[in-house]
């Protein structure tokens, strides 16, 4: 209650410098306008009767994570829904066109009282799941509350993570004690969730080795592959600022000896793609942009991939991938499964604390190789390029280690199964004679 009390006194305080903070995300596109007011609690769609499973993921890989999920608990009750719940506009438009058909998405309510209790008050969700490490205090308080499971799942917390929380046990011991169930990504985490106070935390697997395959529009790959033809290419993903002037130094390093390199960068964030462009072109570099040009002319050396949702294009493109986030400190890497899944082979950089088990597993199995510099970084793409037995042998040592987690999703499931809503028919099965 003390804790509660501070948080919530903290928050009452601060209410006019987030109001302040919502509306400059919406002058910058980061909220959605038109669904502004989900994020103060109110629905802007019926709530579907019957039985009503509650995800949280916070963002894009969340969000991917969950679709496995989502699709196993479709699967155990189709006339159940599920209520998907996210914080960013891209994790929205990406998860438009992928959700099971019993499945709705809303923006989750900031963490003040009001909006949360009108969230709740609407939803009614029978029992609540939160993926990685996104914890709101009030959501889960008011969850358990009433008497509502909370359940946490994939659960992510680094080593920065766990002496941050470190600093305030109470807290921690509150929110984390409080899960009916705790299942960890690894091991290693399942051990600091239960220092800082879960009770009983585990580990069945990471959830994102289950998520399905990006997906890819067979139209638009045959196009640009023919526009590609035999240029050598890699493909930098997901990059943050200060990644892109790395790339841009390997290419420079690789490209006099490779006739016809293309590289192709892919930033985290679309919206940066301007910004990107013009400090390429300001370094030289001829620059093609995705949104501008559906296939890179011959000329260009950078194809800049500043789309949405078009990650699975280009990982089915390259076999080749740079993961970002990891080259530069406290990001914590991005999701290299999703590049194994489609054969490209994985380089990243130091900081994969986001994916630090990952990043061992595959790392031990040959499947990937960490780079420290823009020099590493483009021996290693030089090295890969010029030795398809090598980059064929790293590609299928990776795709081992991915085929040996598969099956995670349906190991939450098993733990899940005790705190979710009664099956409201049973799913019948065909006879086996």
């Amino acid at each position: 209650m003390i804790w509660r009390g501070l948080y919530r006194s903290a928050l009452a305080a601060s209410r006019p410098a987030l109001s302040l903070y919502l509306k400059r995300r919406l002058a910058r596109g980061k909220e959605d306008p038109k669904r502004f007011p989900e994020r103060l609690g109110h629905a802007s769609i019926e709530r579907p009767t019957g039985p009503l499973v509650w995800i949280h993921a916070a963002s894009n890989g969340e969000a991917m994570s969950a679709q496995p999920l989502m699709e196993a608990l479709a699967a155990r009750d189709p006339d159940a829904s599920i209520l998907l719940t996210t914080g960013t506009v891209t994790s929205a438009r990406l998860m438009a066109s992928r959700l099971p058909t019993n499945a709705v998405h809303q923006y989750a309510p900031i963490d003040q009282l009001g909006p949360v209790r009108r969230f709740l008050a609407n939803w009614r969700p029978d029992a609540g799941v939160w993926l990685e490490s996104e914890l709101w205090p009030n959501l889960l308080w008011e969850m358990r509350d009433d008497g509502r499971p909370t359940l946490l799942i994939n659960g992510r917390i680094s080593e920065r993570s766990f002496q941050r929380w470190r600093r305030t046990p109470g807290l921690a011991r509150d929110l984390l004690g409080g899960f009916d169930l705790c299942l960890a990504q690894t091991p290693r985490e399942a051990e600091r969730l239960n220092r800082l106070g879960a009770r009983d935390a585990d580990c069945v697997g990471n959830l994102k080795f289950s998520a399905p395959p990006l997906p890819v529009n067979a139209d638009l790959l045959a196009a640009l592959r023919h526009a590609v033809g035999a240029r050598p290419l890699w493909v930098a993903a997901s990059t943050h600022a200060g990644e892109e002037e790395i790339v841009a130094d390997v290419h420079a390093r690789l490209a006099p000896q490779r006739d016809g390199l293309l590289t192709i960068l892919a930033p985290r964030h679309p919206v940066r793609g301007d910004a990107v462009a013009e400090h390429l072109r300001g370094q030289g570099f001829r620059v093609a942009r995705r949104s501008e040009t559906p296939t890179p002319p011959p000329d260009a050396e950078i194809y800049l991939a500043d789309t949405l949702g078009e990650l699975g294009l280009f990982y089915r493109l390259s076999e080749i991938a740079l993961i970002g986030g990891s080259l530069i400190g406290g990001v914590g890497g991005h999701n290299p499964v999703e590049a194994v899944h489609l054969g490209a082979a994985p380089l990243f950089g130091p900081d994969m604390a986001n994916f630090e088990t990952v990043a061992d597993e595959l790392l031990q199995a040959g499947g990937a190789r960490r780079i420290e510099s823009a020099q590493e970084a483009a021996a290693a793409v030089a090295a890969l390029l010029d030795d398809s037995d090598a980059r064929r042998a790293m590609s299928a040592a990776a795709a081992d280690v991915a085929a040996r987690n598969r099956g995670v999703a349906q190991r939450v499931m098993q733990r899940l199964e005790p705190f979710l809503p009664p099956v409201s028919k049973p799913v019948k099965r065909a006879e086996t004679s």
